[in-house]
C-alpha cells in the first residue's frame, strides 16, 4: 500500500462525489445521535421519514428522557429493532440531561459512555456535528470497499478503522466515509459492482473480478 495510491483514490472520489456528506437529516448534534441510533440495520431514507415527525414531537433532549418507553417504541417501530433503539435513545438522553446537564458530549471518551453508543456512532457525531476527526466511520459500505481496494485485509470494523487511520491523512478522516458510502451505493455495490464505469478501476486490485 503506497501513500501515492491512497492519495489518488481519495482525490478521485472527491472528484466523483463533490457533494458527499451525511444523508441523515438533523438540526442539532442530539438529533444526529437519535438518527444514527435509528439507522442501525435501516436505510437513511426510512430514518429520515421517521424523524420528520419524531423531531417535531420531541423538541428537547429531556423529551426523550421523560417519554414512556412504549410510546417511543411505537414512534420508531418502522426502523426495526425498535425496542433496543428506544432503550438506547431514552437512556442516552437521560444521561445527557442528568450527567452532562443537557450538553451534548463532544469527545470520543464521553460519547462512548452513553448507552447504545459505540465508537462508530461516536465518530459520526464528532465528524458530522462537531467537525472533529477522532476516528473513521466504518459501516458496511466502508468495510466492503476498503477490502476491495486493498486498503485492509481485515473484516472486523475496529481493525479496519485502525488500518485506515494509519494510511489516510487525518484531514480526510471525516470525508472518507462519506465518499466510500457514496461510491458503494452508486457503483461498488455489494452483489454486483459496476467495475466498467468505476473511476477507481485502474487503482483497484479487485476490478473485474466479479
Amino acid at each position: 500500500m503506497t501513500s501515492d495510491r491512497v492519495k489518488k483514490i481519495v482525490a478521485l472520489l472527491k472528484k466523483e462525489y463533490p457533494g458527499a456528506d451525511c444523508t441523515l437529516d438533523f438540526k442539532s448534534p442530539h438529533q444526529l445521535l437519535v438518527s444514527t441510533i435509528l439507522s442501525a440495520q435501516c436505510t437513511d431514507e426510512r430514518v429520515n421519514i421517521v424523524t420528520k415527525d419524531l423531531f417535531k414531537k420531541y423538541k428537547k433532549t429531556r423529551d426523550y428522557a421523560d417519554v414512556d418507553i412504549m410510546e417511543l417504541e411505537n414512534d420508531i417501530r418502522s426502523t426495526g429493532f425498535f425496542k433496543n433503539k428506544a432503550k438506547s435513545i431514552k437512556e442516552s438522553a437521560g444521561m445527557i440531561v442528568n450527567h452532562y446537564k443537557g450538553r451534548m458530549p463532544d469527545t470520543m471518551d464521553e460519547l462512548v459512555k452513553l448507552p447504545g453508543v459505540g465508537r462508530k456512532t461516536a465518530s459520526v457525531i464528532l465528524g458530522t456535528a462537531f467537525n472533529k476527526a477522532e476516528g473513521i466511520v466504518v459501516d458496511t459500505h466502508v468495510g466492503r470497499l476498503s477490502q476491495r481496494l486493498g486498503l485492509t485485509k481485515n473484516k472486523d470494523a475496529i481493525k479496519i478503522e485502525k488500518n485506515l487511520m494509519k494510511i489516510i491523512p487525518k484531514k480526510d478522516w471525516i470525508i472518507l466515509s462519506h465518499l466510500l458510502i457514496s461510491h458503494g451505493r452508486a457503483v461498488c455495490r455489494a452483489r454486483k459492482p459496476d467495475c466498467d464505469r468505476c473511476a477507481l478501476a485502474r487503482l483497484c486490485p479487485s476490478a473485474g473480478n466479479f
